[in-house]
């Protein structure tokens, strides 16, 4: 459905995008991942052909070029910055980009509807964007990227600013929208969500794709080892002079990082210690997000 190959993008000096490749199949959802600077919302523009690449090819669709209407009309955009008018209604705004699409009579009013309902804003339609909360735009953000109902959806933080309830709204609408077949590029910076929604993630830095895999395979590769907590009931047992164990003992808390704790377990437990708990944290999109991009905070 998107194919993408030697894509580069500068501004001035500053190389956003470095000749990045990746394809998303048909009714996948795609994670692009990073840092703030790390080329995400640049390379969403380039996609939605509201940038002109300075080398590289994208095909969306079957088609080239998505700076061409043609193209354009395969892909619904909700950028990270609100494409919305304050000034008009919840549903003008959605008429408005129905148009911009070539929709209209019958079919764009049933296409309002229907995307105002989808995102739960159907009771709200005539108040002015205004005076809506955080959630609430981004919720219309989304009704009027799907209100031409596109095969390919372009989602750049969909997320930011807003409050649980809305949050919770549309991680569904977006689960919703994969499971009926919808292509979907999605960048985010809350990694349980891309996590939860992705088939597969790439990892972008300075420009660059530092690993593309599905999660599972990101995690097997970059993730690092489990860390384990065991609570003691009673003391420390007994071991042998040479005996060495992993980790660290505070009193009766043992922390140690295995790839395979249970032999160590085991070699506890035969020594006589009795455990009140064991807690074993296995490594997510996090741990991979920070092995690869580093800790050093990103302003």
């Amino acid at each position: 459905m998107i194919h993408v190959e030697g894509l580069r993008k500068s501004f001035g000096a500053r190389v956003a995008v470095d000749n990045i490749a990746f394809d998303v199949n048909a009714g996948e959802s795609f994670g692009l991942l990073g840092p703030n600077g790390a080329g995400k919302t640049t390379t969403m523009h380039l996609l939605a052909g509201l940038l002109s690449p300075d080398g590289g090819t994208i095909e969306i669709a079957g088609g080239n070029d998505p700076t061409r209407k043609a193209v354009r009309r395969n892909i619904g955009i909700a950028p990270q910055a609100f494409a919305l008018y304050e000034d008009l209604s919840a549903e003008q705004n959605a008429l408005f980009f129905g148009r911009l699409y070539g929709l209209s009579g019958a079919k764009l009013d049933q296409h309002v509807s229907w995307a105002l309902d989808f995102v739960g804003l159907n009771e709200r339609e005539r108040d002015l964007v205004r005076t809506f909360s955080g959630g609430m735009a981004r919720r219309l953000n989304l009704a009027c990227a799907l209100v031409h109902n596109p095969p390919v959806l372009l989602l750049d933080e969909p997320m930011a600013g807003v409050d649980p309830q809305s949050r919770n709204l549309l991680l569904e609408n977006i689960r919703h929208l994969k499971a009926h077949g919808r292509t979907i590029v999605y960048s985010s910076h809350y990694l349980s969500e891309a996590e939860s929604l992705c088939d597969r993630v790439a990892i972008l830095d300075e420009g660059r794709i530092l690993a593309l895999d599905p999660v599972d395979d990101l995690v097997a590769s970059y993730g690092g080892p489990q860390q384990v907590l065991v609570e003691l009931n009673g003391p420390l047992p007994e071991l042998d002079q040479n005996e060495k164990l992993p980790g660290t003992f505070n009193g009766s808390t043992w922390n140690f990082q295995s790839e395979d704790p249970l032999p160590y377990l085991a070699r506890m437990r035969a020594r006589g210690a009795e455990f009140a708990s064991v807690r074993v944290e296995t490594p997510g999109l996090e741990a991979v997000f920070l092995t690869l991009t580093g800790r050093r905070p990103r302003d």
